[in-house]
């Protein structure tokens, strides 16, 4: 598309709509970017474009933005059921967001890869796995929803290279374009606070296969239903991973007496043992099938797979070990942001726990992890707002002996102090909140750092 002197609003000031602006204004394009916030909120992003000819309008979105707009582009997050956007919608401006711009002008084949939980894991390791492959002749580029937005580089990659992106639930529900290898690592609820039914939620993580052709490759989730429920969604090569070996006809990647395989035309070849991966957790050991499902797709070796594989130890904020402390364990899963990955968090553990819960609920359901807490944790320690409602779920089991306690506090930061009062030798502090962070934090890695930083002043 030839942006030259297009009118194009961009709503949401976050990285995504800064990468954005920095590209289109490069294009020629005439950009006002539109937020809620304050510039007092916001004077890190103003700074960032201070050089840039960008019209800021914050505070607010009055619907006179609209007059003589292009397009906007939407960035993830944003609420699409905003006044203005409604208002868009009947004076058929098109909406947009920069993942849907970055596929249609990015030059090389693309992988992409969404899920519930395990997307940023699986993205991370299939990126060191590319970069592996391809250098030095070629460039892996990383990015989406983690990382430096590639919409600010794609004028440097080349049509040789390869570009892995994680996708949410956000920037899928605006696309009508696929990459040409989708993975769906799974489906659970999650976001019900933005799409309000699973099966909307469902239906934009979809979208990634939407739009494929018969040319193209999927990847899901065997042993999870609602991946494996969209395998009639594929157009082109339907391949698979899971902790069970895979019908000879299936290509993918399985678990076979605690050892990885890799399947393509039915000859088997033997990946790593589960013992020599440095990652905790039996979903940890899912991701990495979905990471070899994706990679023997595009063409790598098992030995590219399998010399990063043993050398990755995983991602910040996701079952992260921070220090011991009073001899016990300290871990930061601030990415935990719904119940379903606070379960898969405990479960990586036979420690006794102390769990950190709480931050901002999603309308998603405690009852699941509250069983589990019942079953396995020791203590537990509930902050911010989703605090009451944890505790709500967590009594309504009462036929266990645990949690040997609930202690609720209103900030993080006096439960990282109430968990350092009670801790012994031998335990696990899991800070795994289930909830998000925008009660008190920009954002779950936010949230992460000041964890960190808190635990380590411990004395």
């Amino acid at each position: 598309m030839n942006w030259s002197d297009k009118h194009i609003l961009i709503i949401g000031a976050a990285r995504q709509g800064l990468a954005l602006s920095r590209y289109l204004v490069r294009q020629g394009a005439k950009v006002t970017i539109n937020d809620n916030r304050t510039s007092d909120q916001l004077q890190s992003s103003i700074a960032a474009l201070e050089n840039l000819p960008v019209y800021w309008s914050l505070g607010g979105h009055p619907i006179s933005l609209l007059d003589n707009i292009d397009l906007i582009s939407v960035s993830g997050g944003v609420p699409l059921d905003l006044p203005i956007l409604i208002e868009a919608g009947k004076r058929n401006i098109p909406i947009t967001n920069d993942t849907q711009i970055f596929m249609e002008i990015v030059p090389c084949p693309v992988i992409g890869i969404t899920g519930s939980a395990g997307k940023t894991t699986t993205t991370s390791l299939v990126g060191e796995i590319a970069k592996l492959a391809l250098s030095p002749k070629h460039t892996a580029w990383v990015g989406g929803n983690i990382g430096k937005p590639l919409i600010d580089l794609v004028e440097k990659i080349k049509k040789d290279d390869l570009v892995i992106l994680e996708l949410s639930s956000f920037q899928l529900d605006q696309m009508t374009i696929s990459p040409h290898i989708a993975a769906i690592t799974n489906i659970t609820p999650n976001h019900l606070d933005r799409h309000g039914t699973l099966e909307a939620y469902t239906a934009a993580k979809a979208h990634i296969l939407d739009y494929q052709t018969h040319k193209d490759i999927a990847i899901l989730n065997q042993d999870d239903e609602g991946a494996w429920n969209l395998k009639d969604k594929v157009k082109g090569e339907l391949h698979s991973f899971s902790i069970h070996p895979l019908s000879p006809s299936m290509n993918g990647a399985f678990l076979k007496n605690n050892q990885l395989y890799i399947q393509m035309d039915g000859k088997q070849t033997d990946i790593c043992n589960k013992s020599e991966i440095k990652l905790r957790g039996e979903h940890n050991i899912m991701n990495i099938l979905s990471v070899c499902a994706i990679s023997q797709a595009i063409g790598f070796s098992a030995e590219v797979m399998r010399t990063a594989i043993l050398s990755f130890k995983g991602v910040e904020h996701r079952l992260e070990f921070v220090r011991t402390w009073n001899g016990a364990k300290w871990y930061n899963d601030s990415i935990a942001t719904a119940p379903e990955r606070t379960i898969a968090a405990i479960q990586a553990f036979d420690e006794p726990i102390i769990l950190l819960l709480g931050g901002k609920d999603k309308n998603l359901p405690w009852d699941k992890l509250a069983q589990l807490v019942h079953q396995k944790v020791d203590h537990v320690v509930i902050f911010g707002h989703a605090a009451e409602k944890i505790r709500q779920a967590l009594y309504i089991d009462s036929s266990s002996e645990r949690p040997y306690s609930i202690t609720c506090c209103k900030k993080m930061i006096d439960a990282v102090h109430a968990a350092s009062r009670i801790t012994k030798p031998g335990q696990v502090v899991l800070l795994s909140p289930g909830g998000t962070s925008y009660d008190e934090f920009i954002d779950f890695a936010e949230r992460g750092e000041r964890y960190r930083e808190w635990v380590h002043k411990l004395q």
